[in-house]
């Protein structure tokens, strides 16, 4: 098969799309033939030599995809040859085959194109673990989304308004954010020229964020435990402002307020298998209404993997890019 390999650390010009060997689906897998990937920023990191993949992972970037089921693995039940699939994966997306735990496959939903179905695996399992799961978000509530029209932003706003939240975002321009008010979001802050803490207070009468969805990190730590209601949660689950901040633990004490930071890449399979199936159950039915639908910037082929890097690196894109084999 054909796979995008990362020939050396560095920038995109460093990913080559040429031939590898084929992967063999062990007990408990299946092998996907690859309709679509999609780009994400660990990828990114991963090309950079910043992330390596986790022990007994492919080499190949790609942590989700969309195909077909092509081959069944010693023990594997409920699936078939055939069968067209989502997956979460811990690498190998950008490729033409992948192997995939059964635990890590979704059915494409209905409604939604095998090529489109590849932006769903990764942030829906996000997002529901980190929003619902962990944090807690319930109706009526607020939720504040960095980087609301990322891939993983646009998909927070669509839940959280599915589930009866109210949504506050941020985001750098003007069109960025009247794409996130179109999905949803009531509360819209361009982060250039605004404080997201006293734009949200302002907007909810002084209560702030009950959950923060943070793909900043340190940068804007302190500013999150700022905005956070009383009994807030701040969930972490990126570091593009760096890894290390001081945390008012008075503030935090005195707001009874939690702060979580997660990632999902390198968990054990059978945590993986466990967001994947609460994810199904709860937003997949979303989808199939089209309540919820995946956000696709544009569709690039495989072998220009390095131009949808730069793309995303330059981060003028609305929701996701996806590679496509065919």
């Amino acid at each position: 098969m054909r796979a995008v390999v990362i020939s050396r650390p560095g920038r995109p010009e460093v990913l080559t799309w040429q031939e590898v060997a084929d992967p063999v689906p062990g007990p408990g897998e299946v092998l996907v033939a690859v309709a679509a990937s999609a780009v994400n920023r660990a990828d990114l990191l991963q090309r950079e030599g910043h992330y390596d993949p986790p022990a007994g992972s492919s080499p190949y970037p790609g942590l989700e995809c969309s195909g077909r089921i092509t081959g069944l693995g010693e023990g594997v039940e409920g699936w078939s040859v055939g069968d067209e699939v989502a997956a979460l994966l811990s690498g190998g997306g950008y490729a033409e085959q992948v192997t995939v735990p059964v635990g890590q496959l979704l059915p494409v939903p209905p409604g939604v194109d095998l090529v489109h179905a590849a932006a769903l695996p990764e942030v829906t399992c996000t997002v529901w673990s980190n929003v619902f799961m962990l944090a807690g978000l319930r109706p009526g509530e607020t939720l504040l989304v960095h980087g609301g029209s990322s891939g993983i932003g646009t998909m927070a706003i669509q839940l959280g308004r599915a589930m009866g939240a109210r949504v506050a975002v941020t985001a750098g321009s003007t069109d960025k954010l009247e794409r996130c008010r179109e999905l949803g979001a009531e509360v819209l802050v361009n982060y250039r020229d605004e404080d997201f803490v006293e734009a949200v207070r302002t907007a909810t009468d002084g209560h702030g964020a009950d959950v923060v969805l943070d793909n900043m990190g340190a940068k804007y730590l302190a500013r999150n435990l700022d905005v956070l209601a009383t009994s807030g949660r701040l969930s972490v689950i990126g570091m593009q402002g760096g890894t290390r901040a001081e945390l008012d633990l008075g503030l935090l004490m005195r707001k009874r307020g939690a702060v979580f930071s997660t990632s999902l890449r390198a968990r054990p399979a059978d945590e993986k298998a466990a967001i994947v199936a609460s994810t199904r159950e709860h937003v997949w039915p979303l989808i199939a209404s089209g309540e919820v639908r995946p956000v696709v910037d544009r569709v690039l082929s495989m072998a220009d993997a390095a131009e949808a890097h730069r793309l995303v690196e330059q981060s003028t894109h609305v929701g996701k890019v996806l590679l496509a084999t065919g």
